[in-house]
């Protein structure tokens, strides 16, 4: 492309730069604006990928045609495919008349579909038959429609991470990357930055009428080398901000560096640490395991104790009785009350309880869980400083169980 259609283009749409990666992506864009070939945007957030849609579209034939620029992740997950494919009239709770959606509306015109990466996979498969065929149904329609939309898609995510963790249809990635289209990040685009800086400087000083911002060599050495996770939505932020909050007019190195953020900024996701990697130990969810099987452990115990109480009791009151008591159905996960009131002497439930009884716990011999028991015991006790009360209370069971535990493991000396 020669430099003067190059520069035609960046008065037109207000695009400042001259770096070849930006230079590179407007001349794809031209050069691809005649075809009705699907074209993929992508870009990390902030960079303006929705100006390259604009340029294709005003530079093809369908530029007398509507041009949409829909944000697919502002959409609910549960009305996109109405606003993309339409709807009949009620087919849903609100849906009062047909609706042509954005795909009916935008016939033989253009459809920008930014962060397209968000669409849920339902959507994707519609979105790719309308992509191959042209057809498409409307929500809760039979009839099947015909539209002729080119597309150009963007999105911010990394598109094949998304296809491995199943995020994304693979197919559908294929038919809409006829076209790539690279948007370089500003930290990438060198003097660039200083020539956006004045832009959304001057933009300040003739909206609000105030003195425009300038910048001295240390500032824009601190703007060059600075790395802007939020691109040129970030910097025009920092701009406008300086301008209104900035007592000097003239930018020092200084004055810069208490706009812009001091932490370590970066692109990157952060990274995960794997078992085996050396930097996490699991000696403490393996005592909280100890803990937990212990304690589930005590607590069967009690619970076979209890009702084998509770069924002696109720072993007495039917030989000391001529009738024996009416006891309601209770469900399944409850225990019968002690009947108290009757006259016949009953045995008490402490009584009962207190009496030693231990019955062998096969089921718990397979778990290998008297080890386990034992150690959290002589861990606890020597936490406590042999202090069995504190002991008991930090392994969450009464001093009874514990005084138990500590003679059946040989530890009461």
């Amino acid at each position: 492309m020669k430099t003067s259609e190059l520069q035609n283009i960046k008065q037109r749409y207000n695009i400042v730069g001259n770096c070849d990666a930006l230079n590179h992506v407007l001349d794809v864009a031209l050069q691809v604006a005649p075809t009705d070939l699907s074209v993929l945007i992508v870009g990390e957030s902030g960079v303006g990928k929705e100006i390259i849609p604009r340029v294709i579209h005003d530079n093809s034939p369908r530029r007398r045609e509507k041009y949409f620029a829909i944000n697919c992740g502002s959409i609910p997950e549960g009305t996109i495919d109405s606003e993309l494919f339409g709807h009949v009239k009620g087919s849903y709770t609100g849906a009062i008349n047909d609706s042509p959606g954005y795909f009916g509306v935008a016939n033989k015109g253009t459809l920008f579909l930014d962060e397209v990466g968000e669409l849920p996979l339902a959507t994707q498969a519609r979105l790719l038959r309308v992509l191959e065929t042209g057809e498409y149904i409307p929500v809760g329609g039979t009839e099947i429609r015909k539209t002729d939309v080119r597309i150009v898609a963007a999105t911010n995510v990394n598109i094949r991470q998304a296809i491995s963790e199943g995020r994304f249809r693979e197919d559908l990635y294929y038919r809409l990357n006829s076209i790539p289209i690279q948007m370089p990040p500003l930290r990438e685009r060198g003097e660039d930055i200083i020539l956006l800086f004045r832009l959304f400087a001057l933009q300040m000083a003739e909206k609000y009428k105030m003195d425009r911002v300038v910048l001295d060599e240390g500032a824009k050495q601190i703007l060059l080398h600075y790395k802007w996770p939020g691109n040129v939505r970030q910097l025009k932020n920092i701009t406008e901000q300086i301008s209104v909050l900035s007592p000097e007019r003239t930018i020092t190195a200084q004055v810069l560096s208490q706009f812009i953020p001091q932490d370590h900024e970066t692109t990157q996701l952060a990274p995960i640490h794997r078992e085996g990697s050396g930097d996490h130990s699991f000696e403490n969810e393996r005592e909280i395991l100890y803990k937990i099987l212990f304690e589930l452990r005590g607590n069967v115990n009690d619970m076979r104790r209890e009702m084998s109480a509770l069924k002696k009791q109720l072993d007495d009151v039917q030989t000391a009785s001529p009738v024996a008591p009416q006891v309601e159905h209770m469900p399944a996960t409850t225990f019968p009350t002690p009947i108290t009131q009757h006259p016949a002497p009953v045995a008490s439930v402490e009584d009962a309880i207190a009496e030693e009884y231990i019955e062998p716990e096969k089921e718990f011999e397979s778990l290998n869980l008297n080890d386990m028991g034992k150690q959290m015991l002589e861990k606890a006790l020597e936490r406590n400083h042999g202090n069995r009360k504190k002991a008991a209370q930090e392994l969450g069971i009464s001093d009874r169980t514990l005084y138990r535990r500590l003679k059946q493991y040989g530890l009461d000396q």
